[in-house]
């Protein structure tokens, strides 16, 4: 099992750029919020579905990291997202996230998005695969 560096938030990237912050990171269950303002809305004003599909793999893909051995990563292979709600500007979403299943090569996550109400925006399952790290890759 690993743990996550608190540095890791700071690095340039997608989850920066969008506000993406994890608030609770373990092997059984990942969260994360995110702000809802204009960088997340689609053309008609209300948050464009592929946000939260970010969301959803943000939590799931680190969930499976920390779910690894020293020398292993684990990249997001297949997603899928039901949006259920929608959303304007204003608030913030949280993503919780727990294993369906953790195996040796692959991790299935399931994903709750919920708006500052608690009402559930989307729901998503991610398949992880699990993969020897390369010389001079980082994770």
């Amino acid at each position: 099992m690993r743990e996550i560096d608190a540095s890791l938030a700071k690095r340039p990237g997608v989850n920066r750029d969008l506000g993406v912050e994890l608030t609770e990171v373990g092997p059984e269950r990942v969260v994360a919020t995110m702000p809802v303002d204009e960088r997340h809305l689609q053309p008609l004003g209300y948050l464009h579905g592929g946000v939260s599909v970010l969301l959803a793999e943000s939590v799931a893909s680190t969930g499976a990291w920390v779910n690894t051995s020293e020398g292993e990563t684990a990249f997001g292979t297949e997603i899928n997202a039901s949006h259920l709600r929608p959303k304007r500007a204003g608030g913030f979403l949280t993503a919780t996230g727990i294993p369906l299943r953790r195996g040796r090569t692959s991790q299935v996550w399931q994903v709750e998005v919920r708006d500052e109400a608690e009402r559930l925006i989307c729901v998503s399952r991610c398949t992880c695969a699990v993969v020897r790290e390369r010389a001079g890759d980082e994770s």
